[in-house]
Formats: C-alpha cells, sequence, structure tokens
C-alpha cells in the first residue's frame, strides 16, 4: 500500500468512524450476551491490505483514540491493537490472500487474540474486572462475530483503500478516448487522402 497525504486523511478518517460506530452502536448491541467489537476487524483488514507497518501504525491510532473516547486506561486497547494490525499485515507479507472467506476467518481468529489479550492487561494492571466462565464465552462470542463482520468490513475497506493498494488500475477511461480521437484522425486522413484523386478524376472528365 503507498500511503499518501491524501490516503493518510481518508484512512484517518476511516478509524474516527469505527471508533465512534463502536461506541456509540456495537457497544450496545448484545449477540448472545457479548457486544461485536468492529474496531479490531477493520485493523486487521488495513493489515492484510497495507502490511505490517500500515497495520501496527493504525492499530496503535485506533487503540489511543478508543481508549480517549471510553476515559479508560490510556495504552491498553493501542497496545493490542498494534500487535493485532501487526502481525495481521505481517500474515499477508507472507502468504497470498485471495477471496474473502481467509480475512473474514483472520478477522475472526484476531478478534478473538484483541479481546483475549484486553482482558488480560486489565487483570495484570490490576483494573476491576469480572473473572469468569462468562468472560471466557464472550471473549468466544466475539470471535465468531469477527467472522461475520470481516465477509462486509474487509471489502469495504479494501473499497475505501483501493487507489493505495499496489495492484490498483484505474479504469481505462483515457484509453478509450485516445482510441476515439485515433479513429477519427484515421477517418480524416483517408477522406484527405481520397480527395486529389477525386479531384483529377473530376477535373479529366470536364477537360475531356
Amino acid at each position: 500500500m503507498i500511503v499518501t497525504p491524501k490516503m493518510a486523511i481518508r484512512i484517518g478518517l476511516l478509524l474516527i468512524v469505527t471508533v465512534v460506530l463502536q461506541v456509540s452502536f456495537f457497544s450496545y448491541l448484545s449477540v448472545l450476551g457479548a457486544a461485536p467489537y468492529v474496531v479490531p476487524v477493520v485493523v486487521v483488514a488495513l493489515g492484510l491490505l497495507g502490511g505490517g507497518v500500515v497495520g501496527a501504525a493504525c492499530g496503535f491510532a485506533a487503540g489511543l483514540l478508543l481508549d480517549s473516547v471510553l476515559l479508560q486506561t490510556l495504552g491498553v486497547s493501542s497496545l493490542v491493537l498494534l500487535l493485532v494490525g501487526y502481525f495481521a499485515g505481517r500474515y499477508r507479507e507472507g502468504i497470498e490472500i485471495t477471496g474473502t472467506v481467509v480475512p473474514a476467518l483472520l478477522s475472526g481468529a484476531f478478534t478473538l487474540l484483541a479481546a483475549a489479550g484486553f482482558s488480560a492487561i486489565e487483570l495484570m494492571l490490576g483494573v476491576d474486572a469480572p473473572v469468569s466462565l462468562l468472560v471466557v464465552r464472550e471473549i468466544l462470542v466475539q470471535g465468531l462475530l469477527g467472522v461475520v463482520l470481516g465477509f462486509g468490513v474487509y471489502p469495504l475497506v479494501r473499497r475505501i483503500v483501493r487507489p493505495a493498494l499496489i495492484d490498483y488500475t484505474p479504469a481505462p477511461a483515457k484509453r478509450l478516448l485516445g482510441g476515439g480521437r485515433r479513429r477519427r484522425a484515421r477517418r480524416g486522413g483517408g477522406v484527405s487522402s481520397a480527395s486529389p484523386a477525386s479531384r483529377t478524376v473530376i477535373h479529366g472528365g470536364v477537360r475531356g
């Protein structure tokens, strides 16, 4: 991925919208006792499309923004999402990704890793958090929801950052326009080349 200033702004807006949706919408949903965790899914998609450095930078920025909005310990989400984005990018650099099934499965796996890592860091930092089998069930459900979200999020993120991808080819509008001009030029050349002959024939007929 070639990150230009315009593309960096586009990615930044994508992360801001993702965090806002996570806090204002997805956090209030409950599916099998767990809320969907869309932030790591977006970070994984950016890592799979951009590589390890892009994934790590996006994960750190998204985590810092999420911690700031939720007024929780700064650096917890940043560390977890940084690792998630980096490892997703490293996977992409080593293995070619085709289709939508593999990105969805990776989104679920890394969402599971992010949820488990977030809970472990909170426990190590002494943050008051419940420790029970319900937490384990919530982490597993978030991983499954990550797979479901991955089927829609990955194609959407790819569409947003498509101009920055190395394999991106713009629409052939200019080539078609150039071809039309060449065809018009050829037609124009045929008329001009035939006109002297026709003038000679007409002139000869008049003289005869």
